[in-house]
């Protein structure tokens, strides 16, 4: 063949391998377009390259950014619902006052929102709606009632023993509390302080006068106090429908214990204490500002179920520790403490000495658990003196070892406020009231409609 052929075939063959090769890059680089995104063609040079990685960080510092202020804004959420319900707690207590200095204190640190604000325009025609003494005109209405240990059991309680008749006048029963407490609830009567009522005020020269108290509620609403005697669980009780101490329950919440025919304990609404507690957790806007009962107590016996008052006693040291705990939490919840003397004697009766040592020991073997306390209330509900102006020795005494205010009994309500003490009496409302003396009760509740079916005529 010709020298001039085969350099032509050569050169064809050769043509036609890169053609081939060309065809081929040509397809790989199709399929790179393909799986890249027509988009991204021409978006390999260095400066398009850095202006994608800008991009990528800005989205990435964008969305750090919009992270951290979601963060933020959950936190303030948080601490908004947690003021509006501390706010919600405070105004269902009649303290719209306080309500308002929360909400309005909130703001000043963290702004407002549209939740704190109609919160405050609520809570400020609230409290305008609120008058003295709601009801009453005068704090001489109000009521103080009191109770003993409410019988938890009425079979055991009224078995016709040697106690059955006792109990039958002077205790009321469980069901006739809680009864008593939702018939005053719907008449509109709430729960105050006896500090409420009257309160010492300091004058320009430093001496100190009792002056009525400015209880603001709704006009519908009547305030009333409350005490319960003798919460000391005495040893003739045993056995017999009663509760055998008060103790820490739950979170903290005071509750009693008692004894179960079988001798196990039991923890629960036993008695006056957890069944008051149950009650105004159910109607927070029963108690004004947080108010619970009184809790008068002797010594002779221990207190609150626990026997501190014999030092020989094997329990002797972890009964005085387990009061001051239980003392603790109950003050904690609002409750307030009175002496009901030492001994439980009828203090009109007896000799100013007697007053002293008596006064004297129930400060050493309670007053030292219970803390100070400047409310006293007499046994079996008798004065030291007629209900004339206090000038006498052993109210001096009784005045210097802190006692303010002084309650006794009787049907209707009756209140004197003194330059420097406050009388207040009490209405038992108990099963001698409700049998022998409906009509006294009468504007309180309907006795058809709290007396127990349980409770036998007295003997």
């Amino acid at each position: 063949m010709p020298r001039t052929q085969r350099y032509k075939k050569k050169r064809i063959r050769r043509n036609f391998i890169i053609i081939r090769i060309a065809l081929c890059a040509l397809a790989v680089f199709i399929l790179y377009i393909s799986a890249r995104g027509l988009k991204n063609i021409g978006s390999h040079s260095p400066a398009s390259n850095q202006v994608e990685d800008k991009i990528e960080e800005s989205v990435e510092e964008d969305t750090s950014v919009n992270t951290e202020d979601l963060k933020k804004e959950k936190e303030l959420e948080e601490k908004v619902n947690l003021v509006i319900k501390h706010a919600k707690t405070l105004a269902l207590g009649y303290d719209f006052k306080g309500a308002i200095d929360l909400l309005q204190a909130f703001t000043e640190q963290f702004g407002t929102n549209d939740t704190i604000t109609e919160a405050l325009a609520n809570y400020h025609l609230e409290k305008e709606r609120m008058v003295s003494l709601g009801s009453y005109h005068s704090i001489d209405q109000i009521n103080h009632v009191f109770f003993h240990s409410l019988i938890a059991d009425t079979y055991k309680a009224f078995d016709g023993d040697n106690d059955s008749n006792g109990y039958n006048y002077y205790m009321t029963t469980v069901s006739e509390f809680k009864d008593m407490m939702t018939e005053m609830y719907n008449a509109g009567y709430v729960l105050v302080s006896i500090h409420d009522v009257a309160k010492k005020e300091t004058l320009e020269d430093g001496s100190t006068r009792f002056v009525p108290g400015d209880i603001m509620l709704p006009p519908d609403k009547k305030p009333f106090v409350l005490s319960q005697d003798d919460v000391n669980y005495y040893k003739y009780m045993d056995g017999d429908g009663f509760a055998a101490k008060i103790v820490i329950g739950e979170n903290g919440r005071p509750t009693a214990e008692m004894i179960l025919n079988d001798g196990t304990t039991s923890f629960g609404d036993y008695d006056l204490i957890p069944v008051l507690e149950t009650f105004i957790a159910e109607h927070p806007d029963f108690s004004y500002k947080g108010a619970r009962g009184i809790l008068a107590l002797t010594g002779y016996e221990g207190v609150l179920g626990y026997r501190t008052q014999d030092p020989n006693s094997p329990t002797y040291q972890q009964d005085k520790e387990a009061v001051v705990e239980v003392v603790k939490a109950l003050k904690e919840w609002g409750w307030e403490f009175a002496s009901h003397s030492y001994g439980h004697r009828d203090m009109n009766k007896y000799n100013y000495s007697f007053v002293v040592d008596d006064t004297n020991k129930w400060k050493e073997e309670v007053g030292s658990l219970i803390g100070p306390t400047d409310i006293y209330i007499y046994p079996f509900g008798i004065d030291i003196e007629d209900p004339d102006i206090y000038d006498s020795e052993k109210y001096q005494y009784l005045k210097d070892s802190g006692f303010d205010y002084f309650c006794g009994v009787y049907k209707d309500p009756w209140l004197q406020v003194g330059k420097e003490y406050i009388r207040m009496t009490r209405r038992p409302l108990d099963g001698q009231a409700m049998l022998q003396f409906p009509d006294r009760l009468e504007d309180l509740f309907e006795i058809s409609k709290v007396i127990d079916q349980a409770r036998p005529e007295l003997q």
